[in-house]
């Protein structure tokens, strides 16, 4: 059976199987209202850069789904999009309004992760118009979202009401993920933002061509 469900007023298809009681996705859509990525076919192209993985097709399992083997960027994907959903849900619940409070409160959240606001983590992966969260390795995609789960349950259990009251929860919700962040940077001595964006490579600039001769 296919159906539509709804995602901050876009659409995502899904298929129910049945006889594996799984709920089945297109990649292509969940790109789209995850990341408002302009190009979700090359967002899906970058996915399986990222995994050196190949044969993925436009549809992906629920993550829940129990069976193991699929690739680790589609299972975050999928659970990052359950989480957005919640948060940006609570936030409406609790007072917030327009995109522009809602901007701000992410980028709240992801300074207090990474230590970085969504434009600085574009520079820090040379990015100019692109989404930096489509470029995000596992780890970044994991501490964001531990920083939003955190900001949902603070909002859920706190009730902070309006646009000032949830800045200080997505800074508090934030914070918790940084903490986790630095605590795994610290024990590994590695960091985890990354310069490594996934871009297609540049094609090698053509060598000067000689002068003519006279």
């Amino acid at each position: 059976m296919n159906h539509l469900k709804l995602f901050e007023s876009k659409k995502i298809r899904s298929v129910w199987n049945e006889a594996e009681q799984k709920w089945y996705f297109v990649v292509e859509d969940v790109v789209a209202v995850l990341t408002d990525s302009t190009d979700p076919k090359q967002y899906v192209k970058r996915l399986r850069m990222r995994d050196q993985e190949q044969g993925v097709g436009a549809i992906c399992t629920y993550p829940f789904g129990g069976d193991s083997g699929w690739q680790s960027t589609h299972v975050l994907c999928q659970c990052s999009i359950a989480i957005r959903e919640e948060l940006t849900g609570e936030w409406s619940n609790h007072g917030v309004r327009q995109q522009m409070e809602y901007a701000i409160l992410t980028a709240e959240i992801s300074k207090a992760t990474f230590g970085l606001t969504p434009s600085e983590y574009k520079k820090v992966k040379g990015l100019q118009r692109e989404n930096f969260r489509d470029y995000m390795n596992d780890l970044e995609l994991i501490f964001s979202m531990l920083g939003e789960a955190s900001t949902t349950e603070i909002v859920k259990t706190q009730h902070p009401e309006g646009f000032v009251e949830n800045r200080a929860a997505a800074q508090e919700g934030g914070k918790i993920a940084g903490d986790a962040r630095k605590a795994l940077e610290k024990k590994t001595e590695k960091k985890i933002v990354s310069k490594q964006n996934y871009l297609p490579p540049k094609p090698p600039s053509e060598p000067p061509s000689s002068p003519a001769l006279t």
